[in-house]
């Protein structure tokens, strides 16, 4: 069901998860849509971004990375809004935006955390392809690992909002792409159709030695988007110098207590430093001021030229963000997983 117009609906963290996130940490409560103030704009939200990161924010966490989402208060993220009022100087009704209104219909803004869209063909681009995951692409790759041509570059999460453009930025770059992913579909997508020169099946009980032989030469760079079997896999092929950028764990968001079986730092720790592996974590928030402005523009002509591409993976009802938030942990989603909210 889409929204109303005079209720303001919001999906609020109702318990903090053990584990994997079930129906009932979520909650929808309803309230009148609120009236803006001097300064501020009223935004009815469109599109909601479904994140990874969401599933950390749901417990209580240091706030080195993002705030914890509090007990009762509306699920976080990225969403495309159109300003319904304003008294605001820099917004009028009918602006399109892309703000933070979070997981509810209706959200006040004081303009500082908007960013104008002017009229896009496709609203639900700007938190996909030409918005926060790939942006988190372009940084993690370009900037931190920094391609050359003809090296091996291997994607995590390959289909993945974020996996995807980092694969076909790499093959921009010349180099050789190696995609990771769930299930011969998505394997299939990603070389058919984004061009990776190869796709494993993580869930393969031979993906350690498959992915051997497909890397002979060893691997330059990873892109890190899942740890856990996948990680356990690359760490011995990792090249003397092997850029490693660390943008999410999301087989370890779920657990409660260390994974079981040996301890792999020592492993770990011995091959960056005998192979002088450099890894470094991706938060893109760090990167919007000085980065974010050459990504629209980059981004926006490739795009606009064919040469990358994301598919999107639509559900229409704010009430079905539970669900379908708890099955992109799960790995059912098959491309960036947007919310339709609200009719344009």
């Amino acid at each position: 069901m889409l929204r109303s117009g005079t209720v303001n609906r919001r999906v609020v963290l109702a318990s903090r998860p053990r584990g994997l996130p079930t129906p009932r940490d979520f909650r929808i409560d309803e309230a009148a849509v609120p009236t803006p103030g001097e300064g501020q704009v009223l935004l009815r939200t469109l599109y909601l971004s479904l994140d990874p990161y969401m599933r950390q924010v749901m417990d209580e966490i240091p706030p080195v990375y993002a705030p914890s989402v509090r007990l009762g208060e509306p699920m976080v993220g990225g969403t495309v809004n159109r300003v319904v009022a304003s008294k605001h100087p820099g917004f009028r009704p009918g602006d399109l935006v892309l703000g933070n209104a979070g997981w509810q219909d209706y959200v006040l803004s004081e303009g500082q955390d908007l960013v104008s869209l002017g009229e896009l063909a496709q609203p639900s681009q700007a938190l996909g392809v030409l918005g926060m995951p790939a942006f988190t692409a372009y940084v993690g790759l370009l900037d931190m690992a920094q391609p050359k041509p003809r090296e091996t570059v291997v994607v995590a999460a390959a289909t993945g909002a974020v996996g995807a453009v980092v694969g076909q930025l790499a093959r921009l770059k010349g180099a050789r792409v190696v995609g990771i992913a769930g299930g011969a579909d998505k394997c299939r997508y990603a070389v058919e159709e984004l061009g990776f020169d190869v796709c494993l099946d993580r869930r393969d009980s031979r993906l350690a030695e498959r992915l051997a032989a497909a890397c002979p030469g060893g691997i330059d760079i990873y892109f890190e988007n899942v740890g856990g079997a996948v990680f356990d896999a690359v760490l011995p092929l990792l090249n003397i110098g092997a850029r490693v950028t660390v943008c999410g764990l999301i087989a370890h968001y779920n657990e409660e207590t260390l994974p079981p079986g040996p301890n792999r730092l020592p492993q770990l720790m011995t091959a960056v430093l005998q192979k002088r592996i450099r890894m470094q974590g991706v938060v893109i928030l760090d990167h919007y001021a000085d980065r974010f402005d050459a990504f629209r523009r980059d981004m926006g002509e490739w795009v606009a030229t064919g040469r990358v591409k994301l598919r999107e993976d639509r559900v229409d009802g704010l009430e079905n963000a539970p669900t379908a938030f708890i099955g992109l942990l799960e790995g059912h989603n098959f491309g960036k997983l947007v919310v339709r909210v609200s009719d344009d």
